[in-house]
This record gives structure tokens, C-alpha cells and sequence, in this order.
């Protein structure tokens, strides 16, 4: 395995991410921002957050499949939020668990979560990238 999940002694753990990602691997695969588009580019959920987290994780699955990749080999994610708030919380992670069970798995790499005023088009409330290492 390329990656090495950690949570160092003296840093809290974060039942929604790792600390630290520890790559072994030669070949890193950058996922552009995915937002709650379908395949045919038509946003999914509007005006719901956990539908398009939900969709970004499964785009972020479905672009990382296309590199030979899963969420196994995921480093690091950055997630946008707009107008994000502490009390959404329970819908971003409502959205992550319907995408894990999609996925067959919980995505824990470390991650950021960032509060930004708007996104490319006004519909969308999350983005989420991805940086991911294969052997």
C-alpha cells in the first residue's frame, strides 16, 4: 500500500479524518474540484447539503477509478463549503456516510474543511478535491 494513514500521539482524534498521511508511492493523481454534477453536468440536490456532498464524494470516486485509483490511495482532500457553518456538520456528515455506503468504504484521509462565499455557480454548496498516491 502506497499510503499510511496516522493519528500521532499528542493530536487529537478526528472520527472524520486522519492527521497525517505518510506516502510511499511514485505516482500521484490530482482530482480537480468535484461539485454536485451528474454525468450529463446537471447539479443533483440542490439547496440540499448532504445530496451534493453525497455526489462529490461519489464524482471524487468516479474520477480516482479513472486513474486506476480508489479512495484507498487518497493523501489528502479539501473540501469547500459555502457559508459553512459548525451546525452544518451533521448534513456534511450525513452526506459522507450515504457516499461511503456507496463506496463501500469510510474516506478518512486527512482532509480540510473550508468555509468560502460562493462556489462556480450558485447551486452548488460543496466542492471536494483530491490529491491520491499509487504505488
Amino acid at each position: 500500500m502506497a499510503l499510511t494513514l496516522v493519528n500521532p500521539a499528542g493530536l487529537p482524534e478526528v472520527g472524520a479524518y486522519h492527521q497525517v498521511s505518510v506516502a510511499s508511492g511514485s505516482k500521484l493523481v490530482f482530482v480537480a474540484g468535484q461539485v454536485a454534477w451528474d454525468a450529463e453536468g446537471v447539479t443533483v440536490g440542490e439547496g440540499d447539503l448532504a445530496a451534493q456532498v453525497e455526489r462529490c464524494y461519489l464524482n471524487v470516486g468516479t474520477a480516482l477509478a479513472g486513474a486506476g485509483a480508489s479512495f484507498d490511495n487518497v493523501a489528502k482532500l479539501t473540501v469547500y463549503v459555502v457559508d459553512w457553518t459548525p451546525d452544518k456538520m451533521p448534513q456534511f456528515m450525513e452526506g459522507v456516510a450515504r457516499a461511503a455506503t456507496k463506496l463501500g468504504g469510510t474516506p478518512v484521509p486527512p482532509g480540510t474543511l473550508l468555509g468560502v462565499a460562493a462556489l462556480d455557480v450558485p447551486e452548488h454548496l460543496v466542492e471536494v478535491e483530491a490529491t491520491a498516491v499509487l504505488d
